[in-house]
């Protein structure tokens, strides 16, 4: 190259600025500076068409009549091969190459040498630039490192449509355009349309060049510095601002931040003339495309780490908080992963609906979705390669579907069916105030599930009971560092105001396994989810509980207090949690503070050891409220929050309905008030199941509250008992089909 590339790449920017002037006279303008600059004789521009063609739109050297004339197959020739790998390829003879394909209308015969970049959009190759020379010669690695960062600069500001306008992009495939739907899994029911904003929002084209790459260089290596001393503190369980992964990704993602590779390829795009966003954001697009290809689970793994470090490289780098950002008004945020924190920040005027590439129905981000009853479905394989940031698109959280650019007879579908559930709703609206009480005289208390302050508008709009269970940990994980004991206790006390005379159970803090806070340091685990967590963590931590439990003390005097513990495996660790009730309780006595008038202690049931030993739990306790969730995945040895394995087993089996049974047993024998309050008690089929085996208190996400009002009312129980008895032996390992069944039979509405 005869001059820089900070240089070229001014030029270029210049040429493709170039007001008035038509698209060709600015592409042909581009090539010409691009050939003379690289001292080629060939310089040439293909974009990919709707059909999978590459065409030559643009070209120095070769015959100007194959402009436009000219298509290549998809994989078909150099050209095609470059797309196809989605990485460079340079030639020194370019006949001699297997997939080389002879044109005779570009006049390209006398060419040797081939140097060719894909124009990268999302990992996805949208089209190529080709430099070729008569003689043969190996491109050198600056050259390479030249024509990726003016293919990148070159892809960005086609996308961005500033070089061709839509009558002249015509049918070109800058990005997806075509409907598609995609098969995912329902993490929050709903329905929502709206258009796509992408979490990680792309780099806007005027942000991609340097007028000053010492500045960009330095600020790069700050953020770098920034980055992995962040990380550092992290793994030394220091005060670290990155939120949530665990351990062991955390020293993965330390590992890539050294990685040579990775931070030369970031100072060179920089040094090329590139911003240090835009450098980031490049060696992001490669990473991807090479990535991509690769059929091993654990190479595409390694994609998301280094997607991941990028782009906490770039948030490093922007200072940018997703909820400054304007979003339209009928927002469907689409990203990877999420956690709570990350959601709330977003508008909740704005968020219609969530698309995740990955996650689980168990995953904090689905919960927090439930509470705020947006539509949720994640597991979407593919998604963000597939979507454009404002994109039409449908989130189905009643079938886990998603459809990206939808023709307009689905999009008149959904308006339909989003009409019949306002219906739904408003009917459920209209059984608000009535008692939840079965065609055979058996009263039902429904509750419903809470762990932010949002989810307390939801009392009185689904007529629920009270609070079965807060989740207490949420005010935890949504925080940069340890609430103190005031925050901790304004929380609790606005809950109980918020619920007037209606009870309220909080379960204490419920962290460890998946749950990572970054400001408790945490050892490594080889498996967390039988590890050190919830009452576990409290007893080893007694100050950290001992301070929640002050907090809730002192927030509920003079009122009735509901204190559950999760994870109870033995009865010793009720005794000791409990123990600690009675310390803070004489503590408060010794100052003189006010306790609440009425204090009632319970365990959660998740453990199946305690399934052999409620005969000496339960006159320890006040209550016990059965969390399904873990007891199921416990039972069945499956990870729920894992969707390699989460459908290993259905909750309505003889097994899991056995279980329930015997606990429910043990607890009438005693006078011992049982709820459920798993997810379980906010589907209709599952709670009829749940009222036939004799609960009565169950304990829902907001949005199930309704529905399953509705189908108590249609329920007797007296002739649905006869029916289930008759599955509980059965040796197959669901009953949903006969359950549901048998609520046909009885009309019950599920």
């Amino acid at each position: 190259m005869t001059r820089g590339p900070r240089i070229l790449l001014r030029q270029i920017r210049e040429a493709l600025g170039a007001g008035a002037a038509p698209a060709q006279d600015r592409l042909d303008m581009v090539v010409r500076i691009i050939a003379r600059s690289m001292v080629a004789e060939v310089c040439s521009i293909y974009l990919r068409r709707a059909s999978g063609e590459l065409e030559l739109f643009a070209t120095e050297g070769l015959n100007p009549d194959a402009v436009h004339n000219t298509r290549l197959r998809a994989g078909e020739g150099l050209v095609g091969e470059v797309a196809r790998l989605a990485q460079p390829v340079s030639l020194s003879d370019a006949p001699s190459h297997p997939s080389f394909s002879y044109r005779p209308e570009t006049g390209e015969d006398p060419y040797h040498a081939f140097l060719g970049a894909p124009l990268l959009r999302g990992g996805r190759a949208i089209g190529v630039l080709v430099v070729q020379n008569r003689t043969e010669r190996r491109y050198d690695e600056d050259e390479v490192e030249d024509i990726q960062t003016i293919a990148m600069v070159l892809a960005e500001t086609v996308a961005s449509g500033e070089l061709l306008a839509e009558d002249e992009l015509r049918d070109v495939e800058v990005a997806p355009h075509r409907p598609e739907r995609l098969k995912g899994q329902r993490f929050a029911e709903g329905l929502a349309f709206g258009h796509a904003v992408l979490h990680e929002a792309p780099l806007a084209p005027e942000r991609l060049l340097s007028d000053d790459p010492a500045m960009e260089e330095a600020r790069l290596k700050l953020a770098l510095a920034t980055l992995k001393s962040g990380l550092d503190a992290m793994l030394d369980g220091g005060q670290g601002k990155l939120a949530g992964p665990s351990f062991e990704v955390l020293e993965t993602y330390r590992m890539f931040a050294d990685d040579r590779g990775w931070n030369r390829s970031l100072e060179e795009a920089v040094r090329n003339g590139l911003t240090a966003e835009a450098a980031v954001d490049r060696v992001r697009n490669e990473h991807r495309a090479r990535f991509a290809q690769a059929r091993d689970p654990y190479i595409r793994e390694r994609l998301h780490d280094f997607e991941d470090l990028a782009n906490r490289l770039l948030r490093v780098l922007a200072g940018d908080k997703p909820g400054e950002r304007e979003l339209p008004d009928d927002a469907i945020l689409v990203a990877r992963n999420l956690g709570p924190a990350d959601l709330l920040e977003y508008p909740r005027d704005k968020l219609k609906g969530l698309l995740l590439e990955e996650g689980s129905a168990a995953s904090h981000a689905a919960i927090v979705a439930r509470a705020l009853q947006i539509p949720c479905v994640g597991r979407l394989m593919g998604l963000r390669d597939r979507l454009s940031e404002g994109d039409l698109v449908i989130a189905d959280g009643e079938t886990g579907e998603a459809y990206l650019r939808p023709r307009p007879d689905m999009l008149e579908a959904v308006q339909s069916r989003m009409a019949v559930r306002e219906q739904r709703r408003a009917e459920f609206a209209q059984l608000r105030d009535t008692p939840a009480v079965t065609l055979d005289g058996q009263r039902i208390s429904l509750l419903t599930n809470a762990g932010l302050a949002v989810d307390l508008e939801n009392l009185a709009e689904t007529g629920a009971e009270g609070i079965g269970l807060f989740r207490t940990e949420f005010q935890f994980m949504v925080s940069d560092e340890l609430p103190r004991l005031t925050a901790q206790t304004a929380l609790y006390r606005l809950v109980l105001d918020a619920a007037g005379d209606r009870p309220v159970t909080f379960r204490t803090l419920d962290i460890g396994g998946d749950k990572v806070l970054p400001y408790l340091e945490a050892e490594r685990e080889e498996n967390p989810a039988l590890g050190r967590r919830a009452i576990r963590l409290g007893l080893d931590r007694p100050s950290l509980l001992r301070m929640q439990l002050r907090a809730l003390l002192t927030a509920a005097a003079g009122r009735e207090l509901r204190v559950m513990f999760p994870m109870i495996a033995t009865v010793d660790e009720f005794r000791a949690a409990r123990e600690l009730v009675d310390i803070e309780c004489a503590w408060a006595r010794r100052r003189g503070r006010p306790l609440p008038a009425l204090l009632r202690v319970g365990a959660m049931v998740e453990c199946p050891s305690l399934l052999w030993h409620l005969d000496a739990l339960l006159p320890l306790t006040d209550f016990v409220s059965i969390g399904t969730n873990d007891l199921f995945q416990y039972m069945y040895a499956a990870d729920r929050t894992n969707p390699l394995v989460s459908d290993r087993y259905d909750p309505l089996s003889p097994p899991t309905l056995r279980a329930l049974q015997t606990i429910q047993k043990a607890c009438a024998d005693t006078g011992t008030p049982v709820s459920i309050c798993g997810e379980l008690a906010g589907r209709p089929l599952e709670a009829f199941a749940l009222i036939t085996l004799g609960f009565t208190r169950l304990s829902a996400p907001a949005g199930g509250v309704g529905p399953v009002k509705r189908m108590i009312l249609s329920a007797d129980l007296t002739a649905a008992r006869r029916g289930l008895n008759n599955l509980l032996n059965l040796s197959t390992g669901s009953v949903r089909n006969e359950i549901e069944s048998l609520a046909r039979k009885l009309n019950v509405v599920v």
